[in-house]
């Protein structure tokens, strides 16, 4: 229990620790978290206090109840993150990879702007853009095929945009920020849900003449510098089963 002053109500403050731990690895898919009993004279709350933050936790889908038995921690796939939780941990840490994530697959090259991309970069369409894929991955598979698009002209700033490999020395954002001296200052975000196609299918290594029926998440992102130029666009598909999520307080 950590000793540092948190305004959060004590439920949120209990759900809080066992998700760190969780998330860290600290506490392994299938270890029990303490009873209800053993939380509330731990934190020294109520027995309420301590169920709630139990029933928060599963909401999470970190854990399960076990009828007679506990709480077992869950082992679940990680949720795709949208451009701008990428670019948040990109700017924090310097990779844009979720907790027990990693990328591999990283192609780039420079081909002509489709028409929807053309349009988002404000480009002619068929205009030279650079093409950056790489696969999200966890411990169950595929999180989601990632595509960045990127105007030419900042490859010829930075070579290695356009080099099938993956970057150094920070995000491609990062790099472009560096190189222009113009800092990202605007993204746009858009989440929807579609079926896929066999392209998408053999994007996702999956089999492209039998596709999941069930529609799978797509997010959009494009960010924009201090003058406005409009540097990335990125889209986002997310692998089957795959979900988004994302957090904030609510002010009371």
């Amino acid at each position: 229990m950590s000793d540092q002053a948190d305004n959060r109500a004590p439920y949120a403050q209990i759900a809080a620790h066992y998700t760190d731990l969780i998330t860290s690895g600290e506490l392994q898919p299938g270890a029990l978290l303490p009873s209800i009993k053993s939380i509330s004279q731990e934190w020294q709350v109520s027995t309420g206090t301590a169920e709630k933050a139990l029933r928060t936790l599963r909401s999470a889908g970190l854990v399960r109840g076990i009828h007679g038995i506990g709480t077992e921690v869950l082992d679940p796939p990680t949720p795709m993150s949208s451009g701008a939780q990428r670019q948040d941990r990109g700017r924090r840490s310097g990779s844009s990879w979720g907790a027990g994530e990693r990328s591999d697959s990283h192609q780039s090259s420079v081909v002509p702007a489709p028409v929807d991309v053309a349009a988002a970069l404000d480009v002619k369409p068929g205009s030279e853009v650079i093409r950056r894929r790489r696969i999200y991955r966890d411990r169950h598979g595929i999180v989601a095929h990632s595509t960045s698009w990127i105007p030419a002209r900042y490859g010829k700033l930075i070579p290695q945009l356009a080099k099938s490999e993956r970057l150094s020395g920070g995000t491609s954002l990062q790099l472009i920020a560096q190189a222009t001296g113009l800092p990202i200052t605007h993204r746009i975000d858009t989440a929807s849900a579609r079926l896929l196609t066999a392209q998408d299918a053999e994007l996702l290594e999956l089999d492209p003449a039998k596709p999941p029926t069930e529609p799978v998440v797509v997010m959009t992102a494009k960010f924009v510098d201090s003058e406005s130029n409009v540097v990335e666009y990125g889209v986002d598909l997310g692998g089957p089963g795959r979900t988004w999520r994302t957090e904030s307080e609510v002010a009371q």
